[in-house]
């Protein structure tokens, strides 16, 4: 299953660095194939609970409801993230999680998706930090800051402004760095 998911993974990638979407020809198939191979295996008794040891860590095989719960709780945390931050979470987004979850499980699935959040704020933070400078970024901060503590009231950025701060974001590649964080067990193995 691992590598089916990598798979799709790489094409979400690839897609949503070329396009800027993440395509439902991708995400729902792999969601459904994620159902399919963890059903086949329950039934089978080849998952994690009733195969040997060494081929469910090795294949990364899920028992059918760890794997339907997975796909439910990843996609509903989505689904929160879309409606309450509009414009930053498309439902591309919401979906390749979600696949993700029925990939991995309910707890892998929730730990890759909160990698993904951590290594797509990473990347925002370096493309800002890039295309503007450090010491200007730092001072615009520190302005900021020393209005609000003078006036008691938000800092306001007009439209101007807050456009250059915009940053192309790709969620997909992150999410497969993430993946490979959490399935491969990289901090574990670092520690």
């Amino acid at each position: 299953m691992t590598l089916v998911l990598v798979g799709l993974l790489l094409v979400s990638t690839f897609t949503d660095i070329r396009h800027r979407k993440i395509y439902n020809w991708t995400t729902y198939p792999g969601m459904i194939v994620a159902l399919l191979i963890s059903g086949i295996a329950t039934w089978m008794r080849a998952d994690v609970i009733n195969g040997p040891q060494t081929q469910a860590d090795t294949l990364g095989i899920l028992t059918w409801p760890d794997s339907l719960f997975g796909l439910l709780a990843c996609g509903a945390m989505m689904i929160v993230c879309y409606v309450f931050f509009p414009g930053g979470v498309g439902g591309g987004d919401v979906k390749l999680i979600a696949m993700i979850g029925a990939y991995l499980g309910v707890m892998s699935g929730l730990e890759a998706m909160l990698w993904t959040f951590v290594l797509g704020g990473c990347a925002a933070l370096i493309s800002l930090v890039w295309r503007f400078g450090f010491w200007k970024l730092v001072a615009s901060s520190f302005r900021a800051a020393a209005y609000r503590l003078r006036l008691g009231s938000a800092f306001e950025l007009s439209d101007a402004e807050r456009e250059p701060l915009k940053t192309d974001l790709f969620l997909a590649p992150s999410a497969l760095l993430g993946v490979v964080i959490v399935r491969f067990q990289i901090v574990e193995l670092l520690t």
